[in-house]
């Protein structure tokens, strides 16, 4: 395995990895919004709001990490 791996480029390392999480994500999320059906749960607006400004807060955070910086101005 370790082998196959130093076979791999970047590029294809990056793209099976960000498959398999982003994948996984995804999947988090649609198991999240069962927890919607008001007939098996009982939940408050701001509980809701709480959930998904972690959401939110956490995909900026991550969002960020691929931005590069803009190289340092100068006249």
């Amino acid at each position: 395995m370790e082998n196959q791996n130093k076979n791999q480029t970047k590029t294809e390392r990056f793209k099976k990895l960000a498959e398999a999480r982003t994948n996984h994500v995804l999947k988090a999320l649609k198991i999240l919004g069962n927890c919607a059906n008001r007939s098996l749960y009982d939940y408050e607006d701001e509980e809701v709001r709480k959930i998904f400004r972690a959401i939110n807060e956490k995909i900026e955070e991550t969002k960020g990490k691929f931005k590069y910086s803009e190289k340092e101005f100068r006249l």
